[in-house]
């Protein structure tokens, strides 16, 4: 046997142990696959100024992304676009959405939208606490 330690990112490496995790997955819980859901605010110039992006899978919607411009903050658009982006992941049949987030992101943002904490990384020298924010939908 031979190992390797690699310090970039070889797409066909990478869609190997993908495939591998994706064929136990679907031992275990059926041939569903993610898709990806994002959801995108622009401005008048057509500049995306706010957006959401992660996948739904097994009827969870996993955000990978929340991201709102600065000169935008604090006119509720981030609360504007989680609404859209839960209402189109309910409609594709998630029961549920996750996500993590960095203590000094937008824990707070995500509780105000309903999320829940379910779990901590402490944080340490140049690494702040992780978040782990889980909500269920009715």
């Amino acid at each position: 046997m031979n190992i390797e330690v690699l310090h970039s990112e070889e797409s066909k490496i990478v869609d190997q142990l993908v495939d591998g995790v994706r064929e136990f997955n679907f031992s275990h819980m059926g041939n569903e696959t993610s898709k990806p859901l994002t959801v995108i605010m622009r401005d008048s110039n057509n500049t995306i100024v706010a957006g959401i992006s992660g996948r739904t899978i097994y009827h969870k919607f996993l955000i990978n992304v929340v991201w709102v411009s600065d000169e935008y903050r604090g006119q509720r658009l981030g609360y504007q676009l989680m609404k859209l982006a839960e209402q189109e992941a309910k409609q594709q049949g998630c029961k549920a959405a996750q996500v993590d987030t960095l203590a000094f992101q937008a824990p707070n943002f995500y509780q105000k939208c309903g999320f829940e904490v379910i779990g901590t990384a402490p944080g340490f020298d140049g690494c702040p606490e992780q978040y782990f924010l889980f909500k269920r939908y009715e």
